[in-house]
């Protein structure tokens, strides 16, 4: 039975940051106001390359989700004297106007400074924006475990040191973000299957069904923090 309330209430704003494909963005997508991610909308898709093809996938959404592309080098000849710092603070005041509850960090293949994080813990207060009420969740996914490797390429490095023995298992990851590169505090951590011998391409196949799973699973997760589903709210 569905709550009383629910046609007054506001739905939980999610902001989501990519580069490429956008199949992480798609999981979010179809799981936007399911029982998986319940009373939630995406209000921003903004991507930092200009070709990236989950815009296309937010633009052509029913109903369609407001994009944005905000990319470093654009950014920088367009402004002369301003650093990678200033555009990362850019990128955060955009998100900013959209007023979400967390951001997700989509396969977003840029890393961000400490000021843009400052900005969404509300310890940095921007010109001409809103003093932030509470802190608002950054969350980024990453194609290992914890601790495993750290950065870019990461299921090629992985792939190849389990082919050589070097390592005996391999997974994925939701993180909390912070300033060391996805050193954040793992939300959710999920081994995947890899075989001796097999094609890099069978094991990206099953990692990224795990990845469509557990994005959302996380997202879910920092969204109830800051705020509870109807369900919770009437049963507590």
């Amino acid at each position: 039975m569905k709550d009383p309330s629910a046609a007054t209430t506001s739905p939980r704003r999610l902001a989501v940051l990519i580069s490429g494909e956008g199949t992480n963005l798609q999981a979010l997508i179809n799981a936007q106001n399911t029982s998986s991610l319940p009373n939630t909308r995406i209000v921003l898709v903004l991507a930092n390359r200009k070709n990236a093809r989950g815009l296309i996938r937010a633009s052509t959404a029913l109903p369609p989700i407001p994009t944005t592309y905000l990319g470093l080098q654009p950014f920088l000849k367009s402004n002369p004297g301003k650093t990678r710092e200033d555009y990362d603070v850019e990128v955060a005041r955009t998100v900013l106007r959209a007023k979400p509850d967390a951001v997700v960090c989509a396969g977003w293949m840029h890393i961000v400074s400490e000021g843009f994080l400052d900005v969404f813990k509300g310890t940095r207060v921007l010109d001409g924006e809103e003093v932030l009420s509470r802190e608002i969740p950054v969350i980024n996914i990453h194609p290992a475990l914890f601790g495993q490797f750290d950065g870019t390429h990461a299921v090629e490095r992985g792939f190849e040191a389990f082919q050589k023995g070097e390592v005996d298992e391999l997974g994925v990851m939701v993180h909390r973000v912070v300033k060391e590169v996805d050193r954040g505090e793992p939300l959710i951590q999920r081994r995947v299957e890899v075989v001796k011998g097999e094609a890099i391409e069978a094991y990206e196949e099953r990692l990224h069904k795990v990845e469509w799973e557990i994005i959302v699973e996380a997202t879910r997760m920092v969204l109830d923090e800051v705020q509870p589903p109807l369900s919770s709210d009437s049963s507590s």
